[in-house]
């Protein structure tokens, strides 16, 4: 037979589990609103990037040289955030599956300069057709103004200049 406390404890453990979860503080949070959102939209990403055997980096690399043919491997490195041997890993596979090529930078012999080939034009093309796709099943619940001004305000937090 339980005694009065462990009676007590099964009482506030069954109230406890009727209530529903406070999360007041986490949800006050941005990080964790925006983490909350990376990983409902992550899943889609991945389902549908894994047809093209792209990773999230893979597609930002083709996406910007798409949008920026001859960039040097300097500025793609900082506009993505990857250190420059781990960027110099991600283009050899790149470059093994014939989507880009390096070339010897004609302004400075040091460095080099990064186009996509007609292959991976084509591969970019298509994965920023699947992306646009899934991101707007993603925000269908906001209306392209909400989703604008989300986008806006999202951008302020890692570029401040950017208004």
């Amino acid at each position: 037979m339980p005694t009065k406390k462990q009676k007590e404890f099964v009482d506030a453990v069954q109230e406890a589990a009727d209530q529903p979860l406070n999360q007041d503080m986490l949800l006050s949070l941005v990080g964790y609103n925006c983490r909350r959102a990376y990983l409902a939209i992550m899943p889609l990403f991945h389902e549908r990037m894994s047809e093209l055997d792209l990773r999230a980096v893979d597609f930002s690399v083709l996406s910007l040289l798409l949008a920026n043919p001859n960039i040097t491997q300097k500025r793609l490195s900082g506009a993505i955030n990857v250190s420059p041997p781990n960027l110099a890993i991600l283009l050899d596979r790149l470059e093994l599956r014939g989507l880009l090529v390096r070339q010897r930078n004609p302004l400075d012999k040091r460095s080099q300069t990064l186009v996509l080939t007609r292959e991976g034009a084509r591969m970019a093309a298509q994965a920023e057709q699947r992306v646009a796709a899934l991101e707007a099943e993603a925000t269908a619940a906001l209306s392209d103004a909400e989703r604008a001004q989300l986008l806006k305000l999202l951008q302020k937090l890692f570029t401040p200049a950017c208004e």
